[in-house]
């Protein structure tokens, strides 16, 4: 788990090793452990080090493999490294460390690219081959590790947060009106390639990058589940699947307790963070170190789950620590919170998982979440209205059930220059909503989810909000090979009991009766949720500042109208309209984007 950062130069001059340096520097909090640099010919790379496997010398990075001519940086965990490690023994490799960076890099030379088809894990990496000046970038399935770039004429820089590439500076910082759209049409969520800055992209998930030193590239998505009925699964009953889960989410648990370090859990007391408990105490783990965090309530709404996470501790002997926040707390939190994020995200538990991340790094520096299942296995409310549909109105049921408005309130809301001509967010969900691969209006939806939609908002939150304190988020529910099971599964027993119905009933295997069949909760954070004095103050001064005047994003009428009722304006899903634009304008000002 680290952060790393490049560049690379087509013009046939010289990295800029200092930028590199800007990039490798602002990424200190992702890895408070080391530091490197490496530069030859036309790349420069470096490198900040949380360590977690191989907690030597040996297992600094950038990392050159003399023999193979191969230099590497990587930011993630190999979960079955010491299995490749073996095989890769077994084939004449050898090696000079016990970490899973050169698992890579051997892993890489003996089988080209197709090696990220043999690696279970969390990944995102930068691969130099000396001898020809090819650079292969690559993420893992889930896009659990980001990976941001920035073109431009002779050169690509790439780092693994947004803010890093913006320290080495000349980058295009003017908005990008399609991701601005999908920003205020999903939640804050901009699914990659794009970002809210022109200049600024993402490599997508499941994607290796092979950039030759032309600058011409190629990439390849290696990885996509079928949405789709398997003939060996033709005769399994709600039970055979209630098993197949349980089992695959064992291996999955079991698989993230790989490290030279302790591993922890993020505890929520609900279904998804519980199982993990579950399983881990199944495995043997005693003193297992739970975290919890709750916040004060605010009229009239409860802030913590106290009760339930409590109960799992207590009946699995935990040694469990609870954080509870008062409310004045949370807005003098709240720009911490900002400055760690890559790209502005409006969902209110990302000061709750700041904050409590903070406390959890005093304690370990690896945890286990519960992020993902309710996409992966439908928990959301809204997913049986969806799967009522037919599969050719998938699309159509999709954006009158998720979207936040349709394109045309947007006209209210945007300044006409940032307002693409028709609905790009529609006409994105239509897109992949007609990809073949998808069996049921459910199944599509799942897919979209999953693969381009949680990416960059759930799995963005957990990572940056995680790794601004050098703490290690390991996310079993987006185990591949659980996401493909989970992804074959017909949605019958996904949407019963309420939805998550399988993983409920595998719940039910191993945990008290009163957490599997608990209300569902939604982690809130009743300061900002109700726009509590503090942050209300800041945000009227975020929105006030000369430099979002001088942008001039947002019509004068429609934030004035925002501010005069600031708790009464609400998407169609329910999120407050005013704190999805103020987010935004805060983000901004906080990285100094003008």
């Amino acid at each position: 788990m680290c952060g790393l950062s490049g560049e690379i130069r087509f013009d046939g001059s010289r990295p800029d090793v200092a930028a590199v340096e800007r990039m490798t520097d602002r990424l200190a909090p992702r890895g408070p452990d080391g530091r490197g640099l490496w530069s030859q010919g036309p790349v420069a790379l470096g490198h900040r080090r949380l360590s977690i496997i191989d907690l030597s010398d040996t297992g600094a990075q950038p990392m050159t493999d003399p023999g193979e001519r191969l230099t590497g940086v990587f930011n993630g965990c190999i979960y079955n490294y010491r299995e490749l490690r073996d095989e890769l023994r077994d084939k004449g490799h050898r090696f000079f460390s016990t970490s899973d960076t050169e698992v890579l890099l051997k892993a890489y030379r003996q089988w080209g690219t197709g090696f990220v088809d043999r690696l279970h894990g969390m990944f995102a990496f930068a691969v130099v081959e000396q001898t020809t000046g090819r650079v292969v970038l690559g993420r893992d399935r889930l896009g659990i590790k980001p990976l941001y770039l920035a073109p431009a004429p002779g050169r690509l820089r790439f780092a693994s947060s947004l803010p890093a590439l913006l320290a080495a500076g000349d980058v295009d910082t003017s908005l990008d009106p399609v991701a601005l759209h999908h920003y205020l049409s999903w939640h804050a969520t901009v699914p990659a390639p794009r970002t809210v800055l022109t200049g600024v992209r993402k490599l997508p998930p499941a994607t290796v990058r092979v950039i030759e030193p032309d600058g011409t590239h190629r990439d390849h998505c290696y990885w996509q589940p079928s949405y789709t009925r398997r003939p060996e699964h033709a005769d399994l009953t709600a039970d055979d699947w209630r098993d197949a889960v349980l089992g695959a989410l064992r291996t999955a648990v079991r698989r993230r307790m790989v490290a030279d370090v302790p591993v922890g859990v993020l505890l929520s007391g609900g279904l998804d963070s519980s199982l993990i408990v579950a399983l881990l105490a199944e495995e043997g783990q005693r003193d297992l170190a739970t975290f919890s965090v709750g916040f004060e309530a605010e009229g009239g709404q409860e802030g913590d789950e106290f009760a339930y996470s409590d109960l799992v501790a207590r009946h699995f002997a935990t040694d469990h620590h609870q954080l509870m926040v008062p409310s004045d707390r949370v807005s003098t939190a709240l720009d911490d919170a900002i400055a760690a994020m890559s790209e502005p995200m409006t969902s209110h538990d990302v000061v709750a998982f700041h904050l409590l991340s903070e406390q959890v790094a005093k304690e370990v520096r690896v945890v286990q979440s519960g992020q993902g299942a309710d996409e992966v296995f439908a928990g959301y409310h809204w997913y049986p209205d969806i799967a009522a549909a037919p599969r050719e109105r998938a699309a159509e049921a999709y954006n009158e059930a998720y979207a936040d408005r349709p394109h045309t309130v947007l006209a209210r809301i945007l300044r006409p220059a940032l307002l693409p001509g028709h609905d790009v967010s529609g006409g994105f969900v239509r897109d992949h909503m007609a990809a073949p691969g998808a069996e049921t209006a459910l199944d599509a939806t799942l897919r979209l989810d999953t693969h381009v939609l949680m990416p960059d908002d759930p799995v963005k939150r957990v990572d940056n909000m995680t790794m601004d304190w050098g703490l290690e988020a390991r996310v079993p529910f987006l185990d591949h090979e659980l996401v493909e099971l989970a992804a074959a599964c017909p949605p019958g027993p996904k949407l019963a009991d309420g939805g998550k119905g399988v993983l409920k009933a595998a719940g039910r295997k191993v945990l008290p009766a009163e957490v599997v069949d608990r209300p569902k909760g939604y982690f809130p954070v009743p300061a900002i949720t109700r726009m509590a004095g503090p942050v209300l103050e800041r945000v009227r001064e975020a929105l006030s500042a000369p430099e979002a005047r001088e942008r001039g994003v947002f019509r004068e009428e429609y934030v004035a109208e925002l501010l005069a009722a600031p708790d009464e304006h609400r998407t169609r899903r329910g999120a407050n309209a005013l704190w999805q634009i103020a987010l935004l304008e805060i983000w901004l000002q906080t990285h100094g984007i003008r």
